[in-house]
């Protein structure tokens, strides 16, 4: 096992990061930038390093500071989070090239799940259900173009190869839109990914967000834990999560947990990833697979007991898998809210400093957020400042539970979504 680690993130995802270390008695080494200076993590941490300026490109997105601070302080390997450089298969080259371990995939398996056209060609490879569309890559040819469209069937979604985050893509709803569509789509993944490629799946009018979390380890042993339910979006981003997802039959869960466990070990894919689908009308569509933990994880150790944290450190340290499929069990129903710095419904951002913030508690209630009373919010980075995630032993408690706790949740200084939730 490590003797230390190097946890290249900030925000609430760091002190989990730093918990799930303390439990395993590792050393965590905190990377903070000039405007992460108060955060708790970096006053709880044994060692802390500034790695840069605000601005998240001169720090968190900074690949020699990390590295350096790694190097400065013996860490042993280094835990990229989500966000910033997690899926960056550049930086988790770089990571072992420089003799420390990337807590997570190889840097192969990143590569191929962050090119989307080459993600849903091993897929099909693997057999897991995709969203009918184009093969692969769009060809230029307009005529070729057409008959491709015809063939999935209208409304259709052009989107990019590098794309993510809800950026890089458009419906077409008739054949006379849909050239213009595939060139001004093209210009845009061009100039915002550097890859200018698209594809073409069919556009699902109404389907629900699904995803199966996996765990796999270097000696081709995975597992999947279950789903969960994030349908509940804004633009593009994730609001609420939920575990299991209600009203989907357990056998069809089941069929679609082996096809993804099975094509990680196809792929000779390590750590923990999830595979995210479209659902409509009983059947499953892959659309894509995040290479690292996830913000909604909690929900899923909520139902299985398992620290997902703790085990993609032990993976990454060589050992094998705790756990079988088998004794994998689900249990209760998991809830989680996104506690967001923003207006509760113009979502404008609201930095600034907490003058009061009070935890809501009781049985089946758990907070990750790395905010305290007096700290600054600063208005640098991604919105998210804490997430509320409740278990009950039905979806009905869980969802009596969530609304005490989103009623006991004090924070003042600031705006937050808590209004939405509690209308939710």
């Amino acid at each position: 096992m490590f003797k230390k680690i190097l946890v290249a993130n900030r925000g609430e995802i760091a002190l989990r990061i730093q918990r799930a270390c303390r439990e395993l008695g590792i050393q965590a080494v905190m990377v903070y930038s000039e405007a992460d200076r108060e955060a708790k993590y970096v006053k709880l941490a044994e060692e802390a390093v500034c790695i840069g300026p605000a601005q998240s490109a001169l720090s968190y997105l900074n690949m020699p500071a990390i590295i350096s601070a790694a190097e400065v302080t013996d860490a042993e390997a280094i835990h990229p989070g989500y966000g910033f450089l997690s899926e960056n298969a550049d930086f988790a080259e770089r990571v072992e090239k420089s003799g420390f371990q990337f807590i997570g995939p190889t840097p192969e398996s990143i590569r191929m799940m962050g090119d989307k056209v080459s993600a849903k060609q091993a897929m099909i490879k693997a057999g897991v259900p995709c969203v009918p569309g184009s093969e692969g890559e769009l060809p230029d040819d307009p005529v070729q173009i057409r008959r491709i469209a015809k063939a999935v069937g209208y409304p259709v979604i052009i989107k990019a190869a590098g794309g993510g985050g809800g950026r890089g893509m458009r419906v077409v709803h008739t054949e006379a839109a849909l050239l213009n569509a595939v060139t001004m789509t093209k210009a845009e993944a061009g100039s915002a990914f550097g890859n200018p490629a698209v594809y073409l799946e069919k556009f699902l009018q109404n389907p629900r967000h699904i995803e199966i979390q996996i765990l796999a380890d270097k000696y081709k042993n995975a597992v999947y834990l279950g789903e969960r339910d994030c349908s509940m979006q804004r633009r593009h981003q994730k609001v609420l999560e939920e575990a299991p997802a209600p009203g989907i039959a357990r056998k069809l869960i089941e069929r679609l947990g082996d096809r993804c466990v099975s094509a990680c070990k196809k792929i000779g894919y390590r750590g923990a990833g999830t595979f995210e689908f479209l659902y409509e009308d009983g059947e499953f569509y892959f659309i894509e697979m995040n290479t690292r933990v996830q913000v909604e994880h909690p929900v899923t150790e909520m139902i299985t007991g398992v620290d997902i944290v703790k085990t993609q450190i032990m993976v990454a340290a060589g050992e094998k898998l705790p756990f079988t499929q088998r004794q994998i069990e689900i249990r209760g129903h998991a809830i989680e809210c996104r506690v967001n710095a923003e207006d509760p419904f113009k979502f404008i951002p609201s930095p600034g400093r907490v003058t009061m913030w009070h935890a809501p508690g009781g049985p089946g209630v758990r907070v990750d957020s790395h905010i305290y009373t007096n700290y600054f919010v600063p208005s640098n980075y991604d919105s998210m400042i804490g997430k509320i995630i409740v278990h009950g032993d039905t979806r009905e408690q869980a969802l009596a539970r969530m609304r005490t706790a989103l009623g006991e949740t004090v924070v003042e200084g600031i705006n937050t979504n808590i209004a939405l939730h509690r209308e939710l």
